[in-house]
């Protein structure tokens, strides 16, 4: 993994929203959350990370789309002093990224929580609890085609990397490594082993 430059977890938050809200799954939930502290929408797409109210209002919509801050959902047990920074990874680091530790992405990956082994699974036809993986293989096409994901968010104790946003893209990477860069931009957060293992996703 190389060091680009340093982040922030605003820039954190700020990036997480931003994608999920483009999302068909979470785009309505996103959207009423801001609805209901009275923001509007470009606070999310055209974030200011200098603005302390913008900053403020984008936690407040994460703790309450996904419990940020707050010690539940995927942020139970999650740390609070996280050293946020963008580096460039390699389709062979990608290759070793964990999913987070939850039983679709388990089952998918076949207990190994590696995307690789879950891009062989849905290749072999394998689908978890019903789920069509018709989406992987539409994501696939369209990194074929040329498409540009967002940046993913990964979660780190220097031993091993987890992602904490972007499983999805993840999986589609791993159904198409050749088409992965030499170098793909994300944003790392850095936290001890100690410090980590508490996070309930770990």
């Amino acid at each position: 993994m190389e060091y680009l430059c340093g982040s922030s977890e605003n820039e954190m938050i700020a990036l997480f929203l931003q994608t999920e809200i483009r999302s068909d799954r979470y785009r309505d939930k996103i959207l009423q959350v801001l609805a209901d502290l009275g923001a509007k929408e470009s606070v999310i797409l055209d974030p200011d990370l200098s603005s302390d109210d913008e900053n403020t209002l984008r936690k407040k919509t994460l703790a309450r789309f996904r419990g940020y801050g707050e010690d539940r959902e995927i942020f139970e047990g999650f740390p609070e002093d996280v050293r946020w920074i963008w580096a460039y990874v390699t389709a062979s680091e990608l290759e070793k990224v964990k999913y987070i530790n939850y039983d679709y992405w388990v089952e998918l990956s076949g207990g190994s929580r590696l995307a690789k082994d879950a891009a062989v699974n849905i290749r072999n036809g394998v689908e978890i609890f019903g789920v069509s993986n018709d989406g992987f293989f539409a994501g696939a096409k369209a990194l074929l085609d040329g498409a540009a994901f967002p940046p993913m968010i990964l979660v780190s104790d220097s031993e091993e990397t987890i992602v904490l946003e972007g499983h999805f893209r993840l999986t589609v990477y791993m159904l198409e490594p050749g088409c992965v860069k030499d170098k793909l931009k994300v944003m790392v957060g850095y936290a001890s082993k100690e410090k980590l293992m508490k996070w309930s996703l770990y």
